[in-house]
């Protein structure tokens, strides 16, 4: 079994909200990464302290259950006013208090799917105090993601020949991002996983993907189960229009070294689209680095690599970078 100096789970307050963290370092002094998930409020803690858990070797990894999602699930979510930036809000609120609490004037961020939407403007609003910008699903620009993400679906289901889909799928176009429906909505990203833009190997439906990964590992109980679920489908629904109304297309630079883990297959936040920003977008150091076996989640599709390649990255973009590159780090 393995033993770690810090390996904690514990509440903080963010912005008046009580919310969850999990810590976990194998020494005191490491740098700081924190993972921002997916969704709005599909917690991933347990894929990435999994999949992850050697990062925790060199760095004090930091798993958040963001506002109304997981074990920071409150049902007072509801009465409140919700935007895209009441999470950029809370997690420079958390920033700050990893800084506080770790000594260190900058931290790594992890980014994921939504995550690179809060990860993308916490590195325009705050680059002072990120030393390093790690995204995968990348996010550029809402309309044009899910337009792009619809027709890829209605093309695997011409290329196929699945009636069913043809005719669930013809309709359904999204405009501005939007779909006709919740329930057009779910109906093209069953199709999304079940054409492989969602996982590309291991294509399987919510319940499998989400929930049964959730009843198995030590990260959530039971109990936790329902208030994931609750605040996934209150949150997603609730911030949907504010979220695809992003666009990043207008950001030519940033100020802070910026990584891209990108599978190859991602047709939800769609790979082509990523790939035409980072070619023009300037940082300090950028690397983009592809995972051929992968679509949206290379962290846990491809796990053994995308943990290589992220710590090989930040090596290169942390050393001569004024980032907290430790000894740790070195060896």
């Amino acid at each position: 079994m393995e033993r770690f100096a810090i390996d904690t789970c514990e509440e903080v307050i963010l912005n008046g909200d009580r919310q969850n963290i999990r810590i976990r370092a194998a020494k005191e002094g490491l740098p700081v990464i924190l993972f921002l998930h997916g969704g709005p409020g599909v917690c991933d803690r347990h894929f990435v302290l999994k999949n992850q858990s050697r990062l925790a070797e060199k760095y004090t990894m930091v798993c958040w259950d963001q506002r109304g999602s997981g074990k920071s699930y409150s049902p007072k979510i509801q009465e409140e006013a919700l935007s895209v930036e009441t999470y950029v809000d809370d997690a420079e609120a958390l920033i700050d208090l990893l800084r506080a609490r770790f000594h260190t004037e900058k931290v790594i961020l992890s980014a994921h799917s939504w995550g690179t939407v809060l990860g993308t403007k916490l590195a325009v609003r705050c680059p002072e105090k990120i030393a390093a910008y790690v995204a995968q699903g990348m996010f550029i620009d809402g309309s044009e993601n899910e337009l792009e993400s619809y027709l890829f679906c209605v093309r695997e289901a011409e290329r196929t020949g699945n009636k069913r889909a043809i005719k669930q799928l013809a309709g359904i176009r999204p405009e501005n991002g939007r779909y006709p429906s919740d329930k057009a909505m779910m109906i093209q990203r069953n199709y999304l996983a079940k054409f492989g833009g969602g996982t590309y190997k291991k294509r399987e439906g919510m319940f499998r993907s989400l929930l049964l990964p959730l009843l198995r590992s030590p990260e959530y109980k039971l109990r936790d189960i329902p208030k994931y679920a609750k605040g996934g489908l209150y949150l997603s629904k609730t911030l949907w229009n504010d979220v695809v109304a992003v666009s990043f297309q207008n950001i030519s630079s940033l100020s802070v070294p910026l990584i891209v883990t990108q599978g190859a297959h991602d047709y939800n936040t769609p790979t082509k689209i990523a790939e035409e920003w980072f070619s023009q977008v300037q940082a300090p150091f950028k690397k983009w680095i592809t995972f051929e076996e992968s679509a949206h989640s290379p962290i846990f599709e491809e796990p053994e690599k995308w943990g290589r390649e992220v710590e090989k990255a930040l090596c290169e973009a942390l050393e001569g970078n004024g980032g907290p590159a430790s000894e740790a780090q070195r060896k």
